[in-house]
């Protein structure tokens, strides 16, 4: 170890959903944590920004999510209790499809899997066909044949507000935060692992990477050639406010054809706002955060209005008032990465994006930190071992 190493138990690499989690979750249980971030978060450079997140119970990609996100929503709870801050706002959530099966989230049939997962679980959900669909959210412009999963825990989260308040707790109870600090290198160190950074070096007897769509170029080929990134964009478009309130619209995910493309999800208008925030997925060309083009141009708003939005959400007004660009990290299998590092096994590294990351994080965090305390390990279904096989 050189002259000037700094020392602790654990490095985190990233600071966003994840990486904000786990830190504060590492200094709840007494453990030295340093945390890095090459930006300044909460920052809109990565996947963790955007005024709000969907969250839900009705997860259709899997029987694996349910704890995840059941203890993140409790977390949430505990953290808003601790910091004054509204964290989670629950207005219920529909998913919206017909009886032609729709892929999302590397499942064919989603809104199926999503009825029968929470039906398995015992969460209040109701399946309403296109009239009751109608006669309750006005707001919709219905074709006639669809159907829904209304769920009343469903809701948002503020991701911003989220990652701002675990990184002062984290803070406030030990952890050191070195932002605005780019890593160099990592490598095995001793019993223990080294990080160079513009600054020094760090020295931990483990290290957990939460780097987001940064993560593919920090991880060799064989796990690099599971990860790739992809451009979304988010559009903000008037609408009335009365009617779009969160006591009277819900969030949503609509599938509306037979693509993964023909999908879309929303959000109500928020208290000041006049908006309601909409959102696609596209996945045909991948990207990376030094090359990704972070302007959203009006042509593009224009588009998503034209595909999604018009004759699905009545009173709603073309023009976009802003819009932003967003990285998804997604894998194979559209599922979550959490594992050591095939050649580095004092390195955790977790990829929890996939776009459908956030919801989880909360929960993410406490098992990885858990993991590194020596508790229970939460996270072996999300490992590198299903590829092989």
């Amino acid at each position: 170890m050189g002259l000037g190493t700094q020392t602790a138990d654990v490095i985190v690499l990233g600071l966003g959903a994840v990486g904000s989690a786990t830190l504060y979750q590492l200094a709840r249980r007494g453990l030295r944590a340093i945390g890095v971030d090459r930006y300044d978060p909460p920052h809109s450079l990565g996947s963790s920004h955007g005024e709000s997140r969907i969250t839900r119970l009705a997860v259709g990609e899997g029987d694996a999510y349910i704890p995840l996100v059941r203890r993140s929503h409790a977390i949430w709870r505990m953290l808003e209790a601790e910091s004054g801050e509204r964290l989670l706002l629950q207005t219920g959530g529909l998913i919206i499809g017909s009886e032609t099966p729709t892929p999302h989230h590397g499942r064919e049939d989603f809104l199926n899997r999503a009825i029968g997962i929470v039906a398995q679980h015992g969460i209040a959900h109701e399946v309403l066909d296109s009239a009751e669909i109608g006669h309750r959210f006005p707001q919709l412009g219905l074709r006639g044949d669809e159907r829904a999963l209304y769920e009343p825990s469903a809701g948002l989260v503020f991701p911003e507000r989220c990652i701002a308040v675990q990184l002062r707790l984290a803070r406030a109870l030990g952890a050191e935060l070195r932002t605005g600090e780019t890593v160099l290198a990592l490598r095995r160190a001793g019993d223990g692992v080294e990080v160079e950074t513009e600054h020094g070096r760090l020295h931990a007897g483990q290290a957990i990477m939460a780097t987001g769509p940064w993560l593919p170029q920090m991880v060799d080929g064989s796990t690099r050639s599971l990860l790739r990134v992809y451009r979304h964009s988010l559009h903000w478009f008037p609408a009335d406010p009365v009617d779009y309130a969160p006591e009277k619209f819900p969030v949503f995910l609509w599938m509306h054809g037979a693509s993964q493309e023909d999908y879309f999800y929303g959000f109500p208008s928020l208290p000041g706002s006049g908006t309601v925030k909409v959102a696609s997925e596209r996945y045909r060309e991948t990207t990376s955060p030094a090359t990704v083009s972070r302007e959203v141009t009006a042509e593009e708003s224009a588009e998503i209005f034209a595909r999604h939005v018009a004759g699905r959400l009545r009173g709603i007004s073309p023009n976009a008032q802003r819009a932003a660009a967003c990285l998804y990290t997604v894998t194979p299998d559209s599922g979550f990465l959490a594992d050591s590092l095939p050649d580095l096994d004092r390195v955790l590294f977790v990829s929890a994006c996939s776009g459908h990351g956030f919801k989880h994080s909360a929960a993410l965090g406490e098992a990885l930190a858990a993991r590194i305390a020596g508790e229970a390990d939460r996270l072996t279904e999300f490992g590198l071992p299903r590829f092989a096989r």
